[in-house]
């Protein structure tokens, strides 16, 4: 579903006139600027435009923001983030700040209940001056609710309550929010639990095996600001998921190979803010984080047990200066460092797929903004990486390397409303610990023979490859945005924006699987016996497209559109299985009250034909989607909404390129949330 998110006093209808309320990023430059004063391609969702999708998954909150994809197919504990065609490790996602690395093997990479997410930035482009490696494809930070969010003005202690219910899966939803402050304490405590009682079933009415999966999120924060200058925070939260599915979460059910899944992901963050209120040179933040994940996955048929480890331990310093020179400039600079562990096992063993290793990376970065003009900004930046991959073995060698990241950006504003910006950066990603050193067992099928004295054994091995190098990209960009009020008719807003990009990759980490592989021939019983590989290398490779968004409100009435075209091909002009299909989602909707919404939304998406040989194609589709709210101004039912939607209108059999299955059918949705 997609709704549209101005930048406007939402229910502004029945007003003379408003004010457009001013949108402010964070991720795009570490540092909170408005968004017509920021060099880059951001899309920002947040309070009522998310609230309205009554999402269950990623896929369903952020899916059809423009230049994103969430691949995985429709089991949450699968879906991973696709921006421009880079994606997984090749995209940054942090979570209230923290960044969060795990990617392994569609094992997913959200790890949240869509319920208390109060912020979504997601940046497009390369990222890595302040990013560092992954920020190929650019940054998703996710920031949940706090009791800022949620407290009313002159309100101490508040209660908020949601019930819910998806028919495809029955799927359930209930939440409980606890928020207050006490003086100069304030504090937080969420609960959320989404059971599901049936398997999904897609737009043919099939049953998608082994998709029931149970979730809970947990989730406490406190803040604590001992004076006007200091804010001190800390939060934990765990999350967990369990159901039987198969060990690749976006493939079909299978009895034969499925897994009964039991994960537990837990996180921490310590936080500090320190700006005096009467110093230019001093915004400073401090992050300290942990995330720890492991998953269990026991095999139904045989008693196999994997079991699967990622720690995260990280540190960021950044620091605001501003200063009032010849030419005026903000200066964020600063300080990263972190450690990734992962461990596997099977039975006990050791396992190969997911070996023992450690990644380690320390970084220093910086970035001006420098006010040539009252309209004309440059922005350069520069950042450096060390990093270390150490397996835990003496049979494969370690990785010590180091990475700048430089940038130039400018920025125009011909007028208040209009703004035109450009783009030059360089970003990287550090090739992943299980893409070094995976080993072992693929997949097995059964063997046959392939004629006289020679067998195919049946069984695909990973191939490490230690000698990976990193992933590195010059991109280019130019864009504009448009944001104005009372443009038409008085009360209404209109926010628009365009940009394309072009994007040279060298050494975009390739993984080939070859089915059967006659380079492994070996004497056998009865002659060669055949396997086959799958092994990672680095290939050169072009990304371009285009992205644009167009939004309209005048308070009784809103429409938007949302349009997607990436492309890209290897150096050689071979596909790239990566690059989503083209997208374009048109959305209406009234307000016939001010305590009444209804709208709609239709998704279509191209074929994606030019595949990678041995891919499947992705077909083209329409989806519809409907939704509405109610929110009583009685007094007795004050603070109430009532949702109800319908996810697939039609009921359209489709499947999101380059995903292994059909996302759901046709789903009829309700909730009701009370605030007290």
């Amino acid at each position: 579903m997609t709704v549209v998110a101005l930048a406007s006093a939402t229910g502004a209808m029945a007003q003379d006139s408003f004010m457009l309320d001013e949108i402010l990023v964070e991720s795009a430059s570490r540092d909170a600027r408005p968004l017509l004063d920021t060099p880059v391609a951001v899309t920002v969702l947040e309070g009522e435009a998310l609230a309205v999708k009554q999402a269950t998954d990623f896929q369903q909150l952020l899916g059809d923001a423009p230049g994103v994809t969430i691949e995985g197919g429709p089991r949450s504990i699968s879906q991973e983030p696709n921006i421009r065609g880079f994606q997984d490790e090749q995209i940054v996602l942090r979570f209230d700040g923290g960044r969060s690395n795990f990617d392994q093997a569609h094992r997913g990479r959200f790890f949240v209940d869509p319920d208390i997410v109060q912020r979504v930035e997601i940046v497009r482009g390369g990222g890595s001056t302040l990013y560092g490696s992954g920020a190929l494809g650019g940054v998703i930070s996710i920031d949940t609710k706090d009791a800022g969010d949620l407290l009313a003005p002159g309100q101490d202690f508040g209660m908020r309550v949601l019930g819910g219910y998806a028919s495809n899966g029955e799927i359930g939803q209930a939440t409980a929010t606890l928020y207050g402050r006490q003086g100069r304490f304030d504090g937080l405590a969420f609960f959320g639990w989404q059971p599901m009682g049936s398997n999904l079933t897609d737009g043919n009415g099939t049953e998608i095996l082994s998709s029931a999966i149970d979730i809970g999120n947990g989730l406490l924060k406190f803040g604590f600001e001992p004076n006007e200058d200091s804010r001190f925070e800390l939060s934990g939260s765990i999350y967990g998921d369990k159901g039987t599915t198969p060990p690749n979460a976006n493939d079909v059910g299978d009895p034969e190979t499925d897994v009964d899944r039991n994960a537990t992901v837990s996180t921490l963050r310590a936080g500090w803010d320190y700006a005096p209120v009467d110093s230019n040179l001093v915004d400073l933040s401090v992050l300290g984080y942990f995330n720890g994940l492991e998953i269990t996955e026991d095999r139904d048929a045989d008693g196999r047990s994997d079991v699967t480890k990622y720690q995260t331990l990280g540190i960021e310093v950044t620091n605001r200066s501003r200063f009032e020179t010849a030419l005026p400039f903000t200066l964020v600079y600063g300080v990263e460092a972190l450690r990734d562990t992962q461990q596997g096992s099977r039975n006990g063993d050791t396992r190969p797929q997911f070996p023992d290793a450690e990644a380690t990376t320390l970084a220093v970065f910086a970035e001006a903004t420098i006010a040539v003009t009252d309209r004309l900004e440059i922005v350069p930046g520069l950042r450096y990486d060390r990093y270390n991959r150490d397996p835990d073995t003496s049979d494969l060698d370690t990785v010590d390397e180091g990475f700048f990241s430089p940038r130039l950006g400018v920025s125009y504003r011909p007028n208040e409303n209009w703004q035109v910006y450009g783009n030059i950066a360089r970003a990287f990603r550090a090739p992943g610990l299980t893409e070094l050193y995976n080993d072992g067992v693929h997949f097995a099928v059964p063997g046959f023979s392939l004629g006289p004295g020679m067998t195919f054994s049946g069984v695909n091995s990973f191939v490490p490859n230690p000698d990976l190098e990193p992933e590195k990209s010059t991109q280019f960009e130019l864009g504009t945005r448009y944001s104005r009020a009372n443009i038409f008719q008085e009360g209404d807003a209109l926010n628009f924006s365009v940009d394309a990009y072009y994007a040279e990759v060298e050494d975009f980490v390739n993984q080939t699987v070859t089915f059967m592989d006659f380079s492994t021939a070996t004497p056998g019983p009865g002659g060669l016996v055949v396997g086959g590989t799958t092994t990672t290398d680095n290939v050169d490779a072009r990304l371009w497209g285009l992205e644009a968004s167009a939004d309209y409100d005048t308070g009784p009435f809103f429409a938007g559109l949302a349009l997607t075209v990436p492309r890209g091909e290897t150096d050689e002009g071979g596909p790239l299985g990566s690059i989503p299909q083209d997208r374009i989602t048109a959305t209406a909707g009234m307000r016939p009250s001010a305590n009444w919404e209804f709208g709609g939304s239709i998704t279509y998406a191209a074929a994606e034909d030019d595949v990678p040989e041995g891919s499947l194609p992705g077909e083209a589709f329409t989806v519809v989607d409907l939704f509405a709210s109610w929110k009583p101004t009685t007094p007795q039912f004050n603070g109430a909404v009532l949702r109800a939607g319908i996810d697939n209108l039609f009921d359209e059999e489709y499947m999101i390129y380059p995903n292994g299955l059909n996302q759901p059918g046709r789903t009829f949705k309700i909730s009701a949330a009370v605030e007290f």
